[in-house]
């Protein structure tokens, strides 16, 4: 399907080095997070622009929470998309007032960006701080500025704690803090001009998006075409015993994964022995598995007896399998670091003659996308896709050459989806940098907009949503506005 779309060059991509001209004056600032400003902007402490809103007692007003992507968004918004269930308390009596315009930010995670200003009343938990504005200001333009990275930076250095997950930004340091203050037509027309320009650019990635997921539909449907009927479209067929998957080819066989494939469970995770620092060995967990790959930047190291380097080493060809958390998440162990070991919270599968790790790679691919494993999991709390469970699932088994045939078919006909997918995201990349490229310079005043045309069809900005499971663990505990 074909997805309308904005070329780079028509979403302004070249501004930044054909259209943009800086203003004619600048002046030097005191500031560690910006050299200099244009000569007529002025500097002020924050307690010139905004008062803290401890407003309390609108226990029936909308809940709100504050997002690294998005800012300020409703609550049931960011719980309707994720697993993640309500945190906030029953009692909401403490929880602060927010009023339209108003600036609030997660204390414990303004210096992670999550800030934003608020089109909505409703009310927050008392981890955040609502900023009231008292000077006439765009609240859009500072949404915009307290945004930006050296902002952040900013925020960073003046929050407290003893590591980074302690640090608080209180009110009493961010009213010390400085920002810049343009007059008030500019921020105006700043605003104006960045609302035009992200609606587009956000549109754009929007669509990428989209088309990702579209070529990840067709990857998917390949593999589980493949998987289940084969492909020969004229072969003779035979019912599976499985009734929502229909019919399988007749020399194909209906089985049980541990009757073909020797499975084991990794080591129990335990605290090393103190006198074995120098005998610790690597480890995968399941944060270190995603499907195609290994993720080697956090590969962590535990002690393992000789009988446990025996039982629990990976060798080259081995399939690791996700037990608990994203279940069933698997790849190809391609012995990129050796000698390295399991832990209890992934599974090494190793072929037995039968059947082929690369099938079984593609038939576990094909139960997930169908949501079949994720049913036949416990997710009460946590999902755990046990060795119980695993030994026990249902595999179509076709014969052996033909297990081979199948792989390399689909790894044929999905080469070329891969590439593309992969070239898709770097122009999402290029576009996301620009994009914060382009913010951190109109707001900060290293490129002059006043004069420039905005169009008269703009557009309401469209929020972008990234991979669901990625920002609900990038997001959703740092915005539930846990009280602590």
């Amino acid at each position: 399907p074909k997805l309308k779309d904005c070329s780079m060059r028509s979403l302004g991509v070249r501004d930044m080095d054909n259209g943009f001209k800086p203003y004619p004056v600048y002046k030097k600032t005191e500031l560690l997070w910006l050299e200099s400003v244009p000569e007529h902007w002025d500097i002020k402490p924050n307690k010139a622009l905004w008062t803290e809103r401890i407003t309390v007692n609108f226990i029936d007003k909308t809940l709100l929470s504050v997002t690294i992507k998005r800012g300020v968004i409703q609550q049931s918004e960011l719980l309707k998309s994720s697993s993640k269930k309500d945190s906030s308390n029953l009692d909401k009596s403490k929880y602060k007032l927010v009023e339209p315009n108003d600036i609030v930010y997660n204390k414990m995670r303004m210096w992670q960006g999550a800030v934003g200003a608020s089109k909505y009343e409703g009310i927050v938990s008392p981890a955040y701080i609502v900023l009231k504005p008292i000077s006439n200001i765009n609240h859009r333009f500072y949404h915009y500025l307290l945004r930006t990275p050296n902002y952040i930076e900013e925020s960073h250095r003046n929050s407290y704690g003893i590591c980074d997950d302690q640090l608080s930004l209180r009110y009493e340091e961010f009213k010390c803090m400085q920002s810049i203050i343009p007059p008030k037509e500019e921020q105006n027309q700043i605003v104006r001009y960045l609302d035009s320009k992200l609606a587009k650019i956000n549109k754009y990635i929007k669509n990428k998006k989209k088309l990702i997921e579209l070529l990840k539909e067709q990857k998917q449907a390949i593999i589980n075409q493949a998987v289940t009927k084969g492909l020969d479209p004229k072969a003779k067929m035979k019912p599976s015993g499985i009734e929502w998957l229909g019919d399988i080819p007749e020399g194909w066989e209906v089985t049980q994964v541990g009757k073909i494939y020797d499975i084991e469970l990794g080591k129990m995770l335990q605290p090393n022995k103190e006198d074995a620092s120098d005998t610790l060995e690597k480890y995968l967990c399941a944060l270190n598995v995603f499907w195609d790959r290994i993720d080697f930047n956090n590969v962590k190291k535990m002690w393992f007896s000789e009988k446990d380097k025996v039982k629990y080493k990976i060798e080259i060809g081995d399939l690791i399998v996700v037990e608990g958390g994203d279940v069933a998440v698997s790849c190809i162990w391609n012995g990129a670091v050796e000698p390295c070991y399991i832990q209890n919270a992934v599974h090494r599968v190793r072929e037995k003659g039968y059947g082929k790790n690369k099938f079984l790679y593609y038939w576990l691919k094909s139960l997930k996308d169908i949501g079949y494993i994720d049913l036949i999991c416990n997710k009460a709390t946590f999902a755990h896709f046990t060795k119980e469970k695993f030994t026990r699932l249902f595999i179509f088994l076709p014969p052996l050459a033909e297990q081979q045939l199948i792989v390399a078919y689909i790894e044929s006909k999905t080469q070329a989806i891969d590439k593309a997918v992969e070239i898709i995201k770097k122009e999402i990349d290029l576009i996301t940098e620009y994009r914060t490229s382009l913010i951190s310079a109109v707001v900060t005043g290293k490129v002059d907009v006043r004069n420039i045309e905005v169009e008269d069809s703009w557009e309401e900005i469209e929020e972008v949503v990234g991979d669901p499971a990625l920002e609900t663990l990038e997001e959703e505990e740092i915005s539930m506005g846990k009280e602590g």
